[in-house]
């Protein structure tokens, strides 16, 4: 097994349960998943660089709530409340909300510029500082972003309630 397709299996399986989850394929560095408790479907990957910290960027549908292709980064250090995370895909750049080592697009419209220009751009990379005031940056590979995200959306069409 190639260290990206071995680094997200490990990071997939530290977001839920094991026994939860249903693999919908591997796309280069990406991988998309279905949890059936409650459903959702997401797709997901780590950094380039592995850090202890576990950090991730995820797209996530969850049908019963109607949220399609939600964007979460979970970074590889925690940020204060005021600290400006800034996500740069390709040439397009966005301020994301952010808690802690918690990253989110502020809004469905902003999540769906993000997916956009995911599907076209070939790096993203996620820059704050942390709580001590050092700058860091989270870079991700976007080969098979697309596959995957398309993939989680598939993996939840018409799937309103849990199977459990």
């Amino acid at each position: 097994m190639n260290r990206p397709l071995f680094a997200l299996a490990v990071g997939a399986c530290l977001t839920a349960p094991l026994a939860a989850k249903d693999s919908l394929g591997i796309y280069s560095s990406w991988g998309a998943f279905r949890d059936d408790g409650p459903v959702h479907c997401y797709a997901i990957a780590k950094p380039e660089r592995e850090r202890d910290s576990d950090p991730f960027a995820s797209i996530a549908t969850y049908p019963a709530r109607g949220v399609e292709r939600q964007v979460h980064l979970r970074l590889s250090r925690s940020v204060s409340a005021s600290a400006r995370v800034r996500l740069t895909v390709g040439s397009r750049q966005f301020d994301l909300a952010a808690n802690g080592r918690n990253a989110w697009g502020r809004d469905g419209r902003m999540d769906a510029a993000i997916v956009a220009a995911m599907r076209s751009a070939p790096t993203m990379r996620v820059a704050a500082r942390d709580v001590g005031g050092v700058r860091f940056v989270d870079r991700y590979d976007l080969a098979g972003a697309a596959t995957a995200i398309d993939a989680a959306t598939v993996g939840c069409a018409n799937r309103k309630t849990t199977t459990r």
